[in-house]
């Protein structure tokens, strides 16, 4: 994610209790405490936000059926998700919220549910045994009603405009249109089945899987991510679009897509995101996903994000640094996932420098220079008192987490030298391709290939509420 105007973002933990389906029996005296084991957690075990994601179950695929009708904003979906169960189930739980929820099956038949705030409690009518796959379906439809967090970052989630949807839904707003294990430690693979009014354009994540294909007054499109991905960077932008196709330079296939009141911007948006998609793979490594490009947006959201494959940008025409963070995203944050949202320097500290990088790569300033300059604020910059590598469940995107974090890879650049620290860039990228990652990792891997202790070093720049010496 990147701001385009100066400004920082809160995160809420989600506080919703988990309810019983009108159908759930009390378990026979004396075995309460196995039935409470055949139980999936409401949460997925981060302390930061405990009710985001679920126990119990790891997700393998979304087969996500969409239609929406701008003009009175309704949305009718069926999602199909196929998912292994880590222990016996005989319930357990999907984040979703506002949307009515028609009915559900598991494995093909009817299961009882009910919902407390954010929580859809679903009970199959058999349980599910440990270490086998099953599929579950969600038929839902209504209004759906963005997340919103005035104070900080804003609305997000599935965002209605008037042509159609603006949909970004970083941290959790992935629940706000369709029912999902909606926290980033749980990745899988999706399909999207999106229709929509005649001349209204569809667009998800990945690649569009068969020509679109009107009748009846609608036109259906079809996408399909291949690669995992997080629930969180998982979209359904709809709305009026120009579009410009294509390949990169190094033949990675290439969409740019503007709202008519951006047309100007498609060309530079296309050729940029083109152009630096094919320098990060010589500085990151092999780009992890099947096409590239950008979505720019009539939607005032004052922010960007690194939805994968298709960065969107909210209501802005992006420059160069900001077309450099979103797509370094899809290293950072997209390929290597964040396991707990604590880690968030992972994603903007490495988007962050990586501006930095593009701007050194084009002669302008260095990030000797950058870092030198933030270096240089006074001891009383709020900056220094955030450590940006515990990232605050109650101010998640604070702007250290950015820059100090960015501040905290040239410190290592410095102390390791340029051969060992683009090294290191690219072994994190391979060791880690798809998976989920943590602090503690990366350290491990920079001082096992530099061969140093680097302790002190990102307790300074990482940890301490203090301006580093």
């Amino acid at each position: 994610m990147r701001f385009a105007r100066g400004g920082l973002a809160v995160v809420a933990a989600l506080t919703t209790l988990v309810a019983c389906s009108p159908g759930d029996e009390p378990p026979p005296a004396g075995n309460s405490v196995i039935a409470e084991e055949r139980v999936g957690a409401a949460g997925i075990g981060d302390p930061d936000f405990p009710n985001d994601g679920n126990g119990g179950y790891d997700v393998a695929h979304y087969d996500l059926a969409v239609g929406y009708s701008p003009a009175d904003k309704r949305l009718d979906g069926v999602a199909t998700i196929r998912a292994a169960a880590t222990q016996d189930l005989i319930r357990f739980n999907l984040d979703f919220t506002g949307l009515h929820v028609r009915g559900i099956t598991v494995d093909g038949a009817p299961a009882t549910f009910s919902r407390q705030g954010d929580e859809l409690t679903v009970r199959p009518a058999k349980m599910i045994t440990a270490r086998s796959d099953f599929t579950v379906k969600v038929t839902y439809s209504g209004r759906p009603r963005p997340a919103n967090d005035s104070a900080n970052l804003g609305t997000y989630g599935f965002i209605p405009t008037s042509d159609g949807a603006f949909v970004a839904s970083e941290p959790n707003g992935s629940k706000t249109w369709f029912p999902a294990n909606d926290h980033p430690a749980d990745k899988a693979t999706f399909d999207f089945t999106i229709t929509v009014p005649a001349g209204v354009t569809a667009l998800a994540n990945g690649e569009m899987t068969a020509e679109p294909t009107t009748k009846g007054g609608k036109t259906t499109y079809r996408w399909s991510e291949r690669h995992p991905m997080a629930t969180y960077l998982a979209t359904a932008t709809l709305g009026k679009f120009e579009l410009r196709q294509g390949k990169t330079a190094s033949g990675i296939p290439a969409l740019a897509a503007t709202d008519p009141r951006f047309k100007r911007s498609l060309d530079a948006l296309y050729t940029r995101s083109a152009e630096i998609t094919d320098y990060w793979a010589t500085v990151f490594g092999p780009y992890p996903f099947s096409s590239t490009g950008g979505i720019v947006d009539d939607y005032s959201a004052g922010y960007a994000l690194e939805n994968q494959t298709k960065p969107l940008y909210g209501g802005f025409a992006p420059d160069e640094a900001i077309i450099a963070h979103e797509l370094a995203h899809q290293w950072f944050g997209n390929s290597l996932t964040i396991k707990r949202w604590k880690d968030l320097w992972l994603n903007e500290g490495f988007a962050t420098y990586a501006e930095w990088l593009w701007s050194e790569h084009k002669g302008k300033k260095t990030a000797e220079a950058t870092f030198n300059e933030l270096h240089a604020r006074p001891a009383s910059d709020p900056m220094w008192a955030y450590p940006p590598g515990r990232a605050k469940p109650d101010d998640l995107f604070n702007q250290s987490v950015y820059t100090r974090g960015g501040m905290t890879l040239h410190a290592l650049r410095k102390a390791i030298g340029d051969e060992t620290f683009f090294t290191l860039l690219r072994a994190w990228t391979s060791e880690h391709r798809y998976g989920n990652v943590t602090t503690e990792q990366f350290i491990d891997l920079a001082e096992r290939l530099s061969g140093k202790d680097l302790d002190p070093l990102f307790d300074a720049w990482l940890f301490r509420p203090e301006r580093p010496a």
